[in-house]
Order: structure tokens, then sequence, then C-alpha cells
């Protein structure tokens, strides 16, 4: 027998939109067919992940039924299938031979169907934005008729923008966006003295500005740790990882020691309901979804009871994942709960091989193609808070007199190949200006 959509299929879906499942047996027979999946109680599924995170409850799939499948044709069976709920789903076609309740099933792993909010289904391009740049929030309000109406962004996302440190274990001149000391608050700095208005009220605003031009608002919360005497390294130091000795552990990548920062300890459930809390202080504080840093760094296990804690209040929130461990993209997706992934390394390093004529254009729309049905939920960053600006790479100080030709370079030889052969107008490419 053969089922469509195929077997081991991800397909991704959008609220609202109708899923098609036939099963064709090899010769008719007399029987029923039904599609066995959990389409239909999301809600079931995430008090399942919940109960099992806070109570220890081995979960029980109660989220899964039997669809019947309609006979049209002799040996061929079919239903239309309405998708609600946001969430990732599976199924399997099954035949019951007419007198029998033991099931066959066509060759094959479930099908995977992932369903978004119809928010994102089109014309997701994202403005990452440090407000500390522009002065402060409100002078980002002030730049959003050029943002949104002009320059076309939809999505508004903020690198982190909570406190720092500004004297103990400071980077830089101002402080490293991603030493977050107060989850609950953002940094006075990049705000204006109002004496009727708070720091946070002003952050408000410019949530209530991004929405009025009918926009999505997302800020980059970094869960794996805290800046350095951060209100929770302060106030709870037994939520943090230490050494055997007693210090505190600071995390790092590529063999770089992140020394401004403290590294949170989930086995702790005070931690996690903590962290839950902070998610949902910005989810009712107007916040459309999250990028999260270094999601590798931080347990799956919390990831999902977090995601489906969020949801079950907030279903349409979106969570983007930063994977760079290729091999885990699926997992973070499929099992764990993420709507997005957060991808720099590969559109940016085959982008610059590309303008220094080291790659061609195909070596790009080969990138698209390597990901496969992955696609569709990769956010293309063109550059990151980690590095130097694109432009800088190329030209330098003096980028103005170069930069118009750079630009037909990178939309005749790179951007028009990859949306014409691949089709990713669904996609987000984000700049950071």
């Amino acid at each position: 027998m053969t089922q469509i959509p195929k077997t081991e299929d991800f397909l991704l879906k959008w609220r609202g939109d109708t899923l098609t499942v036939t099963l064709k047996l090899d010769a008719p027979r007399k029987g029923r067919a039904a599609f066995r999946t959990n389409i239909g109680h999301a809600s079931i599924r995430r008090r399942e992940i919940i109960d099992e995170t806070e109570k220890g409850l081995t979960p029980l799939a109660k989220a899964w039924t039997d669809i019947p499948l309609k006979e049209v044709s002799p040996g061929l069976f079919r239903a239309d299938i309405r998708l609600d709920e946001v969430g990732v789903f599976s199924g399997k076609a099954c035949f019951f031979p007419e007198g029998s309740h033991v099931p066959e099933w066509p060759e094959g792993r479930n099908t995977h169907i992932k369903v978004e909010s119809g928010e994102t289904r089109a014309g997701n391009s994202i403005y990452c934005v440090f407000p500390r740049q522009f002065g402060s929030f409100r002078e980002v309000i002030r730049r959003l008729p050029l943002i949104m109406d002009t320059m076309g962004f939809r999505i508004v996302q903020t690198l982190p923008p909570f406190p720092v440190p500004t004297t103990y274990a400071v980077m830089g001149e101002y402080g490293c966006p991603f030493a977050a000391t107060d989850f609950l608050s953002v940094d006075p700095a990049m705000a204006e003295f109002d004496e009727r208005a708070t720091p946070l009220d002003q952050f408000k605003e410019l949530i209530g500005a991004v929405h009025a031009r009918n926009g999505l608002m997302l800020i980059d919360l970094p869960a794996n740790h805290t800046g350095w005497a951060s209100t929770l390294q302060t106030h709870h130091p037994e939520w943090f990882h230490r050494q055997d000795d007693g210090r505190f552990v600071s995390p790092g990548a590529w063999g770089v020691t992140w020394a401004d920062l403290v590294e949170l300890d989930y086995s702790n459930p005070e931690l996690r309901t903590y962290m839950a809390d902070v998610f949902l202080f910005w989810c009712r504080l107007g916040v459309d979804g999250f990028r999260c840093d270094m999601v590798e760094m931080v347990p799956k296990e919390f990831l999902s009871w977090l995601i489906s804690g969020i949801k079950k209040e907030f279903p349409s929130v979106i969570f983007i994942a930063e994977v760079y461990t290729k091999d885990l993209y699926r997992t973070y997706v499929n099992e764990v709960g993420f709507d997005f992934l957060y991808d720099k390394s590969g559109l940016y390093d085959t982008l610059r091989a590309v303008v220094r004529g080291e790659a061609s254009a195909r070596a790009l729309t080969w990138n698209w193609q390597f990901l496969g049905e992955l696609q569709p939920r990769m956010l293309n960053f063109l550059e990151n808070h980690d590095e130097q600006r694109f432009a800088s790479d190329f030209f330098g100080r003096d980028a103005r007199k170069t930069l118009a030709p750079f630009g037909r370079k990178i939309f005749s030889d790179v951007f028009i190949p990859m949306i014409w052969r691949q089709s990713i107008w669904k996609n987000c490419v984000s700049i950071i200006l």
C-alpha cells in the first residue's frame, strides 16, 4: 500500500491549511482505513510534556486518535484534514481488513507535519537592531517609517534589551548585550529620561509602534547564562554551575571562554520555573517571539517543556533556535518544538566566498538543496553580533564607493538565482542594520 504524503516526509504547513491524506492499496479489498495521528490534540500533547517534566509522569500518548479515510474509489481512501492548531504533529495511514482489528501499515516511519501560525506564512524579512546604536528605544520608533514602510521589513528583532554590567566584568566600552543582569527589565541606557515613562514603558512603546504597522516584535533571550553580578547570581547563586573548587563556570565555544558570563544550572527545578516566568513576562508585554541564543547549551528537555508551556497560553509565539550542529537541525524543529532555525554560517560564509570570487553562485543554491525540507524553516542571517559587519570584510571603511556594484553583483549573481531556483520567498533573510 502507498500513502500520500509519503511516510517519513517532513511537511511545513500553516494554521488554516488542509492536509490531504490518501492511502492506496495494492489491490482493492474490503475493509476500512484511517489516519492515526495526534493532529487536533496539541493541548493534550503539551500537557503530557509539561506533566513529564513537572510531575515525572510517563507520557501515555493520549493525543493519538484515528481519523477515518473515506473510500473514494476501489482500494483508494482519502481524507481532508483541517489544520487548526499550531504545533508539531505526526501520523500514518493504516488499513483494517474486514473482520479484523489489527491494522496493516505502509512501509516507513510516521509522516511529520509542522503547523505554523499564519502570521509567518510569507514576507518574513527581519530587521535586527541594536538599540544602543540608535541611542534609545524611542529613536528606533522614530526610524520605523524608514525600516518598515520604506525598506519593507515586517519583523523587528532587538539584540538582548536587558541591563548589562557597567563596572564589574564589563566587556568592551559598553558591555556585551548578552551579559544580561536582569531578565525582567531593560537597559536604562537605551531609554530617554522621562518623568512619565520608565525604561520598560518606553520599550513597550516600541512594541506598540511595531504592532501599529502590522509587524512582529522579537527579542533575543540568552537563556543559557547571565552576566556576572546579575540579580540571579546575587540572590540565587545555587542556580549556577560551579567547578569543584567552588568557582562559577563561565561558558564558551570554539575554544573561547566568555569570561563576562556565568552559566545557569537547569537541574534546579526552581530555575526552570523562574525562566518560564521570564518568557511569559515578555509574551504578556506583547513580544511576539524569541531568538534563543546557543540552545545546544540548554537542556533539550527544558526547552521542550518551556515551549509547550508558553504555547499553551500563546500558541502563535515564535521560537528561533541558534543551532550550529547541522545534524541536530531536525531534532530542534521536529522534536523540541522550535519554529525556525537561526542560520548564519552557511549563508554568510558561502556568500563571502562568492563575492571574493572563491566560489560560484551555484555554491549558495547547493546550500539550500542540502537543507532540503528544512529550508523553509531556516532564518538566513547575513551577519551576526559576534563578527565585523558584512561589508567591512570587502570594503573596509570606504564602503560607500564600492557598495553599489557590490549590491548589483549580489542580486544578479546570488539572490536572483537563489530565489528563482529555490523559491525562498517564504524564508527569512535578515540584515543587521
